[in-house]
């Protein structure tokens, strides 16, 4: 069974938020039963703090308690129940619709210039991972890796095997920091993981906290527990995050000023969005696809592992992916694959959704298909499929050409 942090914050999280929700507006006399949703939160925490030392969220939880707390004047000691507080009426919200004009990217950034050119990254399945300049692998990384860090956000994956002594792995955990800006917004932390996907910051909002431009950063909720969306209007990026069957998916369009932004150039290099997978970690798709059309399952190389599940062959594996994934691009070809290493056919639905991510965040319409791999050349590595009979093509012919010279 893959790994799952006993850890509860997010359930706690959610729990309150679900209680307070539409409550940031209080009068006088909804302030006590917000205290006793304060109580009962603080409650849950101290229940998982044995689990939660080393937890970003559940101590970013522990603190806002507290302030909520001095904020609200709420006694520790009171009843702990979690009655459902009133919501607000239609068209009143937390939201502020008086943002400054540094809180939207595109008017702030670019008041003076051209639009600004958006790229796109994303991560799905066993895990493959599209970069910020459309180069497409398939990688191991299993443990935690940080797809995106740059000055306005830090996003992090932990990665676990599917199977047990497969080197198949998939996204149980993502985290994502928003760090504080200007008078946009405070920082917030979302945290998800398997079976947890919440629809507000680890601290309840839903927003960028109580700042003029808090509308600038907010988190929507597409479908319950399987989709949300946060969007960042301050640094013009939307982040899609998806639990299909028991794994997490990521997708950012995120334009390419923000993408660089970085105080140590050398520090970009770190991160899989702009740099993709250390070689080490990559895997020869190609090699592998073509594993799989003549042996009927996919083999990586290394010591022997397990035999992948048998609930599919190779024909078997095309015939599902081309019910959701009719042309046969990279995300057809990462389908098969995925089927055949873990027999879950919810990863053909990560590759269905995250091609259609692709079609909602990518800029450039024309690129939504890629269909070769494509790996940076290192030392040692071989040439492109194709260069070497080419080559030989030339030779052979430059040396008829000498010999009838002579």
């Amino acid at each position: 069974p893959a790994v799952t942090s006993p850890c509860k914050i997010l359930k706690c999280n959610s729990e309150f938020w679900a209680a307070t929700s539409g409550s940031h507006h209080l009068g006088a006399e909804e302030a006590p039963e917000f205290c006793t949703a304060l109580r009962a939160y603080a409650h849950c925490t101290r229940r998982t703090a044995r689990t939660c030392r080393g937890d970003l969220a559940y101590h970013s939880a522990v603190h806002g308690i507290d302030d909520l707390m001095m904020q609200h004047n709420c006694s520790k000691d009171g009843p702990t129940s979690q009655p459902r507080l009133r919501t607000l009426p239609p068209g009143d919200s937390q939201e502020r619709s008086d943002s400054p004009e540094i809180c939207h990217y595109e008017k702030s950034f670019h008041k003076h210039s051209a639009t600004p050119n958006y790229t796109h990254c994303g991560l799905f399945g066993d895990p493959h991972l599209r970069t910020f300049t459309d180069t497409f692998q398939t990688c191991k990384v299993q443990g935690a890796w940080p797809l995106i860090d740059n000055n306005y956000l830090n996003v992090q994956v932990t990665n676990t095997p599917v199977l047990p002594g497969s080197t198949a792995t998939a996204t149980s955990k993502l985290t994502i920091i928003f760090k504080s800006f200007q008078e946009c917004v405070d920082q917030k932390v979302y945290q998800a993981e398997m079976d947890e996907l919440p629809a507000a910051f680890a601290d309840g909002s839903k927003n960028g906290g109580d700042k003029h431009g808090a509308n600038s950063l907010k988190i929507t909720e597409k479908v319950s527990g399987q989709h949300i969306e946060i969007q960042a209007k301050y640094i013009g990026t939307t982040i899609v995050v998806r639990q299909v069957g028991r794994y997490l998916t990521f997708a950012v369009r995120m334009p390419e000023e923000v993408v660089n932004a970085v105080e140590d150039r050398d520090s970009q290099g770190l991160y899989l969005c702009l740099r993709g997978c250390p070689l080490n970690q990559q895997i020869d798709f190609q090699t592998i696809r073509s594993a799989q059309a003549t042996e009927g399952r996919a083999r990586r190389k290394g010591p022997s592992l397990p035999a992948p599940p048998e609930a599919f062959t190779y024909e078997t594996a095309m015939a599902k992916c081309r019910e959701k994934l009719p042309v046969e691009d990279l995300y057809f070809q990462s389908c098969v694959f995925d089927l055949l290493t873990t027999g879950d056919v919810n990863f053909m639905l990560a590759a269905y959704y995250a091609f259609e991510d692709v079609k909602m965040l990518h800029s450039n319409k024309d690129k939504l298909h890629l269909y070769e791999r494509t790996r940076d050349l290192a030392p040692g590595n071989t040439a492109p499929s194709g260069t070497l009979p080419v080559l030989w093509v030339v030779l052979l012919c430059l040396s008829q050409c000498w010999l009838c010279l002579l």
